[in-house]
């Protein structure tokens, strides 16, 4: 079986993506066919259209996906045609040395910007974005790239599962492991760190002061649970350690990628507490902190991958989760799109408006 679709490409470095016609393989053993039933639109795929990120091209963007298996190939157990899966961007192997020691997240074989999968246009190669280029209509993927969920399951909240809400969820529980009675900031309110304020609150955190650059975004922050809102400053600090008893947060969640916005969550930070870096920023975007303050501050920094979590495991629990209404998805939604707005969706990602738009095929 082999499929002409649609998907969205950059074809050059510094062009703008594109509706363009693919030619999809057919499928090799382990390998599985799925039809995508919805997409988010993710900061990573933006990183890779506006230089922050440096992939080869050309390249299939997106990677938060779900579907439904429409082909398996040879070998294949963990799907069957009909299967609702959502998708997984950075499947662990379960044999190098960081998966036998607990950290597939850091999986060896698994963190790579681009793969290319037999796709072609116009035939020439094309790459896929996180080894899934999932801003089409049908993708081919390893078997250990799917996940599948319920039935019931909404394709939107299915998608969003497999990379926001894993990521900032993962990222409180796993990673930082709030406590109840801590106090929280989050820094950057698209849909990872709205997915981190109300994982944050779910936890039992006394107070979650969420930051962002536009007063638009406080009804967003409050909806998911934010007991605080404040517009960033060069005065944010100070802000914060105003509504935390003067010492600072215990913990500071930086889900922008921007050294000045890590820098700004290390001082919102008390002394002895933990800044987690979600968001993924530029190569070239250095971090400058002074040595005596490492010292006499005590504070952790460290970065939270993929919400430090085993998607295999963790995102069947949250779908359970949101099925039972224990976790609630309707606030990070706020547009539907079609493929061919997705550049549109990315301007508005850009000026900072809104948590995520979702592609519904």
């Amino acid at each position: 079986m082999t499929a002409y679709i649609r998907a969205l490409v950059v074809r050059n470095a510094g062009t703008a993506p594109a509706v363009e016609e693919l030619h999809l393989p057919e499928i090799g053993p382990g390998q599985v066919r799925i039809r995508i039933r919805a997409a988010g639109v993710c900061h990573s795929d933006l990183s890779m259209v506006n230089g922050t990120l440096s992939p080869p091209h050309p390249l299939v963007l997106g990677h938060e996906a779900a579907g439904e298996v429409v082909e398996v190939g040879e070998r294949v157990t963990r799907a069957r045609v009909g299967t609702h899966v959502a998708l997984n961007w950075s499947p662990p192997c379960r044999e190098c040395w960081f998966c036998t020691h607990g950290e597939p997240w850091l999986c060896a074989a698994a963190n790579v910007a681009a793969l290319e999968n037999g796709s072609t246009l116009d035939g020439r190669p094309v790459h896929v974005t996180l080894g899934l280029g999932a801003f089409a209509e049908q993708v081919v993927v390893p078997e250990r790239a799917v996940i599948p969920v319920p039935d019931e399951l909404g394709w939107a909240d299915a998608a969003l599962l497999g990379c926001a809400v894993l990521t900032g969820t993962g990222a409180v529980r796993n990673t930082a492991r709030v406590a109840r009675g801590d106090a929280v900031v989050v820094i950057g309110l698209g849909g990872v760190g709205l997915s981190v304020v109300a994982a944050a609150r779910a936890a039992g955190a006394e107070s979650v002061i969420a930051v962002d650059v536009t007063e638009a975004k406080k009804a967003l922050a409050e909806a998911a649970g934010a007991t605080d809102f404040v517009v960033s400053s060069e005065t944010l600090s100070k802000e914060i350690r105003s509504r935390t008893s003067g010492r600072g947060a215990d913990h500071a969640f930086e889900c922008v990628g921007r050294a000045a916005t890590i820098r700004a969550a290390w001082r919102a930070t008390r002394r002895g507490g933990q800044v987690t870096v979600v968001g993924m920023g530029r190569a070239d975007d250095m971090v400058q902190l002074s040595a005596l303050d490492i010292f006499n501050s005590a504070r952790t920094l460290r970065a939270s991958v993929y919400g430090s979590s085993d998607p295999d495991r963790e995102v069947p629990e949250l779908a359970q989760a949101v099925l039972s209404g224990a976790l609630n998805l309707d606030h990070l939604i706020t547009d539907r799109i079609s493929l061919n707005e997705i550049p549109a969706a990315f301007d508005r990602m850009t000026r900072g408006e809104g948590a995520r738009s979702v592609v519904i095929f």
